[in-house]
């Protein structure tokens, strides 16, 4: 499970220029989760994520939300990438893509095994 999650992070960084991003970033950790489900039970796993998926998602909504309205707070159109120095706010935006992503995956996933 930590190659999968340290992948998923990798996958995260490169996501802006490269192939990968939140969206495939929060599958893979999504299905490093969901294995730990499937191998040992769904409360190892949550015990294992330590946060509720389902607040995963909150705030992951509310990051990537949080991204687009930085640029309406400056009178810019709203989701206008604004940049400091290397880091801009497509990269905040696929932070909470990643969170929602793991966040309805997992929420799923859990719900279905523990059914």
């Amino acid at each position: 499970m930590p190659l999968l999650l340290l992948f998923a992070l990798f996958m995260l960084g490169r996501g802006h220029n490269e192939p990968g991003g939140g969206f495939v970033a929060g599958l893979i950790v999504s299905a490093a989760y969901a294995l730990q489900a499937f191998a040992f039970g769904v409360a190892a796993a949550r015990r294992a994520l330590l946060v509720d998926p389902e607040r995963l998602l909150g705030v992951g909504l509310l990051v990537a939300l949080g991204s687009g309205l930085l640029a309406s707070a400056q009178g810019l159109p709203f989701l206008t990438a604004l940049w400091w120095g290397g880091l801009g706010s497509p990269a905040l935006f696929d932070v909470g893509v990643f969170l929602v992503v793991i966040g309805v995956v997992l929420t799923m996933t859990f719900t279905l095994a523990e059914a």
